[in-house]
């Protein structure tokens, strides 16, 4: 294997994996740690990740968050299938809220519990929602983000005040031990306010974002009680979640598991 291409699957690896070793390389590869250290070297000259103590993790630009129409054309069936999961999560009955994220207007695509209530500061889930007559929809007012297309703002959040549902359905840009992070500060005052109006809190993330801490760090690993990804965590990952008592739900290709 040329040097190119494997420099190429390692930036897979850590895309999957959040980071990537000395070790992994060698593992993955059955090169030398000297030729491992020296693929690492390179990556680094030409910005490809960062070197880190025994590894590299990918520098903080790859972590761009594109427009939410971009994200939505781009979505993976990885996150449709996460999005369809959540949606049976609703119990006919329930009051929800629901936060601005691709994955999250998936499971509001496929919601087709009866007499549910939704609440969301997203103006796309709310054209979603509009159509399904079982839904009541509640959209909360404040300031439109053009690009990300939510709603925020103090009346956004002096509105949820007046709420108390039964789950949360909350995307993620970025999920480490350190907890839950997203670009937008803005939208990071709304999300931590959600959290605390309901219940049940579920995280709806794809294993893309193991691994990738960004600009605003909106709860830790102890406010979730639910997490639906698409692949399994590194096992370090796994037991911090269960420390923190957080259900892990992996939705693959092959069906669910825990």
């Amino acid at each position: 294997m040329y040097q190119e291409e494997r420099l190429n699957k390692i930036v897979d690896y850590i895309k999957q994996h959040g980071r990537v070793s000395i070790q992994d390389i060698c593992n993955l590869f059955g090169v030398s740690r000297d030729t491992a250290r020296r693929d690492l070297l390179r990556m680094e000259e030409i910005g490809q990740v960062i070197r880190t103590h025994g590894g590299a993790i990918l520098p903080k630009q790859a972590n761009e968050v594109h427009e939410y129409r971009e994200r939505l054309v781009r979505e993976s069936e990885e996150k449709h299938r996460i999005g369809v999961f959540a949606a049976s999560l609703v119990n006919d009955g329930d009051f929800i809220l629901m936060d601005a994220s691709t994955t999250v207007q998936f499971a509001a695509e496929h919601l087709t519990s009866t007499n549910v209530v939704v609440v969301t500061n997203s103006i796309d889930n709310a054209d979603v929602l509009s159509k399904k007559p079982a839904v009541r929809t509640y959209l909360l007012g404040g300031e439109l983000h053009p690009q990300h297309r939510f709603l925020f703002g103090q009346s956004t959040i002096d509105k949820l005040r007046d709420y108390q549902v039964d789950k949360l359905f909350l995307g993620a840009c970025g999920i480490t031990p350190d907890g839950l992070f997203y670009l937008n500060e803005e939208d990071g005052f709304v999300k931590r306010e959600m959290i605390k109006r309901a219940k049940q809190i579920v995280v709806l993330a794809d294993h893309t974002k193991f691994g990738t801490q960004m600009f605003y760090r909106v709860c830790g690993l102890e406010a979730i009680d639910l997490l639906i990804t698409d692949k399994q965590p590194e096992q370090a990952f796994v037991e911090i979640l269960q420390q923190n008592n957080v259900e892990l739900l992996i939705v693959s290709e092959e069906g669910m598991t825990e």
